[in-house]
């Protein structure tokens, strides 16, 4: 049994194209044989009988060259009116051959080539009805002529159109696939963010604490205590926040977003607690403020609030002497941060693949907002530099 093939633009399967041609062909020979009223038409001699079958033979080629099968049977239907008989079986056969370039042609050469079609047709029909126009069998062929290329015209337009839907369909369904692989990787990039910024502060606080006791247990027990006490803190803190975040990643999307519109970020109205935290744990901090920190708030408050932390956190970790300087700045159009301290011969900035997530984290988190950030040695000192526009853009 032949296979039956499967046509994209159609909802089920089609049967192949051989036995399509094949009913054409059985209907244009079997249809010769059916007279007009009060007309010759049967093919009895064997040049119309030649004729009926090569009509039917173009059927077999109508698909592959659809001009060439209707130049054909424009020429056989021709011959037959000049030999003064008529022929339904040809008539047919043109008909089907016009709605084959009707498929294949565009629409403005379909009108053309049915135009001269219709035009010839006509001749053709004339001489042989002896010069009535109002031959029922001009009428006949000419309205046949026009429904086969109104429905190959009609058939092209409608597969164009399911194929049109069909690859649109396919490109949303990319561009979603697209869109959820981008989401993907930004939760993930703000999952790590969240994580460096709620554990990596904390991990640093018990590391530099845990040294100072080992260091000094000995020779200052009050000091290790202290330090083992803010040790204890941190820990404590770090696994409710560790807590929070594995039961924020356990809710649902509608959950989460109702828990962030309630749940308030930390801002630069927190710094003083901030500060605090930082100089328990051994940091001297200078903090230098020009302007008002009140008329900050928003994204931008919660960036600048990441920001200070990372740099300080850096600067415990990494400087000299444990010691930093905090530089704010608000002026009418933008807000600048500038953390600074000394550097040690040994150390190295944190800018490296294992030291650099939280700075790269803290660019993203800053571009999010359309700022700046600048990070590097200068001098005997390292210094991370950000500046932020404070526009309506920004604060979205």
């Amino acid at each position: 049994m032949a296979p039956v093939t499967t046509d994209p633009t159609h909802p089920s399967p089609s049967p192949p194209p051989w036995v399509a041609d094949l009913a054409v062909i059985v209907l244009v020979i079997s249809i010769s044989f059916v007279p007009f009223p009060d007309s010759p038409t049967r093919p009895v001699t064997p040049v119309m009988l030649g004729v009926v079958v090569l009509a039917a033979a173009v059927m077999t080629v109508r698909r592959r060259w659809p001009v060439v099968a209707l130049t054909t049977c424009m020429v056989l239907y021709g011959t037959a009116s000049l030999l003064g008989v008529t022929t339904q079986g040809i008539a047919l056969a043109t008909a089907v051959a016009m709605y084959s370039a009707a498929f294949r042609l565009l629409r403005k050469w379909t009108l053309l080539v049915g135009a001269v079609s219709v035009s010839l047709i006509v001749v053709f029909t004339l001489i042989a009805a002896i010069g009535n126009v109002a031959d029922p069998r001009v009428v006949q062929f000419v309205l046949m002529l026009g429904l086969g290329a109104a429905l190959g015209d009609a058939t092209r337009s409608r597969r164009e159109y399911i194929s049109a839907a069909i690859e649109r369909a396919e490109r949303a369904e990319q561009t979603r696939e697209a869109e959820a692989r981008r989401q993907v990787s930004e939760e993930r990039l703000r999952i790590a963010r969240d994580l460096h910024d709620t554990v990596a502060h904390q991990i640093s606080v018990i590391s530099l604490n845990a040294g100072v006791a080992s260091s000094v247990l000995s020779s200052n027990p009050e000091r290790a205590k202290e330090a083992l006490g803010t040790v204890r803190k941190a820990a404590r803190t770090v696994l409710g926040e560790i807590g929070d975040l594995l039961a924020w990643l356990r809710t649902s999307e509608d959950e989460v977003e109702a828990e962030a519109a309630v749940r308030p970020q930390p801002g630069l109205d927190q710094l003083d607690g901030l500060f605090a935290r930082f100089r328990a744990a051994g940091l001297e901090l200078k903090v230098e403020t020009e302007g008002d920190l009140g008329t900050v708030d928003g994204p931008v408050s919660t960036v600048a609030y990441r920001v200070i932390q990372e740099g300080l956190t850096n600067a415990h970790r990494h400087g000299a002497d444990h010691r930093a300087t905090l530089t704010l700045g608000v002026g009418h159009s933008r807000l600048t941060i500038l953390v600074a301290n000394p550097t040690r011969s040994d150390s190295t900035p944190p800018t490296g693949l294992r030291g650099g997530y939280g700075l790269l984290g803290l660019r993203e988190r800053v571009a999010a907002v359309r700022g700046t950030v600048t990070a590097e040695p200068a001098s005997s000192e390292y210094r991370l530099a950000v500046t932020i526009p404070l526009t309506k853009e920004a604060s979205r």
